[in-house]
């Protein structure tokens, strides 16, 4: 007679399960990192500030110094710096895409790893149970605007993922004034690789003075600060390079604040149509309209609970800076208030559907179930369409085969002392320039530099005329059409188009449009023709097939 099966004590069933349990928070970043990394090489298009930051991180990893050019303090270098030490770490060859850019996404992996797995520790910490925590990593790893800016070398990721590591040790339940000087260290760091994360500032300070011991609130306090003065090195900087404070012909600290604050041309108001920001806005809303605006419910929601108003409280002061008149407004700025609005989301789902600490819910027990079965359907219904287009675009994209093409001719074109000839490109492209042999500065020419940096003034003694090709992205004809880029606009009428790569056009400027003087030379810019004289000829060769030679007859083209 054989004996009944065994049914496994309680205490084994829920051992069973939390060991399961436990796997959810690894399979949400999992989830995320896949979609970030599908057709990662060609999807989106290229960002001109993804080249510029990793031809920064290029100059760091070479020790060229902070930047490939001047370093003129419009951001703190920190976020780049992560990069190269990436780069260093992980070198080229172990690294898949041709492009720069493509090998520098591959990098971006990491970090958005980081921060999808940071929301679960967070989530805990401000009291959120374990299966709301893991749905604000799912809510983040599927969100349209995260899989895409998230994939971008931006410095924001960086940033974000050091703001939400320095508010879970604020939220330690330990409690340690180690930890609360951690933190603050934390914070500098995300200050550090991208400013824009100083308006968090207000809800991590909150959180440690409501999280700490009452009694020790005063050192808790002292401990973050002493942490945070590592922000400091920034202006240190500025101040062992006399660079702190604005001068004649040199960069300054100070003077590019002001410009950010004050003089940079404004992104207009959200509200108003027709604005740069309001385009912006619309299109955010296109891409994640139901993370950005059950996250902004969720915040309204936690800013009426203590252990919530932290989080309530980011998404707040991050939400009102974005929506201040008369400022700038980036594209990627969006990326730090994605994991907060994932957590806003995610909290009020649980607070509709579960019971509080004191037993309260807003709906009877009887109709959770099937109210929380609404509320998936409800989601889903909002949130597959976008979700489903976005990858439809991701998987057919190859926004970047223009730029393939184009850095494949630099590697293989048969172009004689390469070395000493003038290249002008966009910022995606210079460093393919560079590492095909082009002289970086002044030999592969950032089109940006031509008309404003007076070092590569003076090492064109002829202006526009001394470029001998030209690689014309839709990036460079956009530069042309600032006020100021005089010399770039000449360059671009009278060049000669050799080849085309899809919208990359190549030029070249012939000996007959050097020598012809009734094209008018547009004068320096103020700034840049009175320090002409106190700057430094960047480029590095003179006489036959230098500055004033032109371009070899047999060229291969």
């Amino acid at each position: 007679m054989s004996s009944a099966p065994v049914r496994p004590s309680l205490r084994a069933r829920v051992a069973h399960w939390r060991v399961r349990y436990a796997l959810l928070p690894f399979l949400a970043t999992g989830t995320a990192v896949v979609l970030r990394a599908w057709n990662l090489d060609g999807f989106p298009y290229p960002n001109g500030d993804e080249g510029t930051y990793i031809a920064q991180a290029w100059a760091v990893r070479t020790g060229r110094g902070l930047s490939h050019y001047t370093y003129w303090y419009d951001h703190a270098p920190f976020g780049w710096m992560q990069l190269a030490a990436l780069q260093q770490l992980l070198p080229s060859d172990a690294v898949p895409g041709e492009l720069y850019l493509q090998q520098a996404r591959w990098l971006m992996l990491p970090v958005a790893a980081a921060t999808n797995a940071l929301l679960y520790p967070l989530a805990r910490r401000l009291g959120l149970s374990r299966a709301t925590a893991v749905a604000a990593m799912v809510l983040h790893a599927l969100s349209p605007l995260a899989i895409e800016l998230e994939r971008q070398v931006f410095l924001d990721p960086f940033a974000t993922a050091w703001t939400l590591l320095a508010l879970v040790l604020v939220l330690s339940p330990r409690r340690h004034l180690a930890l609360y000087a951690l933190a603050g260290c934390c914070f500098a760091l995300a200050v550090l690789s991208k400013e824009t994360s100083l308006p968090v500032l207000p809800a991590v300070l909150w959180a440690l003075w409501t999280h700490s011991r009452r009694g020790s609130r005063p050192f808790a306090l002292a401990a973050f600060v002493s942490g945070f003065l590592l922000v400091l090195l920034w202006p240190l900087y500025a101040v062992l390079n006399s660079e702190l404070l604005p001068g004649t012909c040199h960069v300054s600290l100070v003077d590019t604040l002001l410009w950010q604050l004050h003089d940079r041309p404004t992104s207009g108001s959200a509200f108003a149509p027709g604005t740069a920001a309001h385009a912006l806005a619309d299109r955010w809303v296109h891409r994640d309209g139901p993370l950005l605006a059950g996250g902004t419910l969720g915040a309204l929601a936690a800013l009426a609970d203590r252990r919530l108003r932290p989080l309530g409280l980011a998404v707040a002061v991050l939400t009102a800076f974005a929506l201040r008149p008369g400022g700038y407004l980036p594209w990627m700025y969006v990326t730090q208030l994605l994991p907060f609005h994932a957590l806003a989301l995610a909290a009020l789902c649980a607070r509709v559907l579960r019971p509080g600490r004191r037993g309260h819910t807003l709906l009877p027990r009887a109709v959770r179930p099937v109210a929380a079965v609404l509320l998936l359907a409800a989601l889903s219904a909002l949130c597959a369409p976008r979700w489903y287009t976005l990858q439809r675009e991701v998987q057919g994209a190859d926004y970047t085969r223009s730029y393939e093409q184009a850095a494949r001719w630099l590697k293989t074109a048969q172009l004689k002392d390469r070395h000493r000839l003038r290249l002008l490109t966009d910022e995606i492209l210079w460093l393919e320039a560079v590492g095909s042999g082009f002289t970086p500065g002044a030999g592969a020419i950032w089109s940006y530099k031509l008309d404003k940096d007076a070092s590569v003034a003076s090492s064109l003694p002829r202006g526009w005329r001394d470029v001998d090709y030209v690689l014309s992205t839709i990036q460079v004809r956009a530069s042309a059409t600032e006020k100021e880029m005089r010399g770039l606009r000449r360059l671009l009428k009278h060049a000669e188009p050799v080849a085309y790569f899809n919208e990359i056009k190549l030029l070249r400027i012939t000996d007959a449009v050097r020598r012809d003087r009734t094209i008018p030379d547009p004068p320096l810019l103020p700034d840049v023709a009175r320090c002409l004289e106190h700057s430094t000829d960047i480029w590095p060769y003179d006489g036959p097939g230098g500055k004033h030679a032109p371009p070899p007859a047999d060229s291969g083209l």
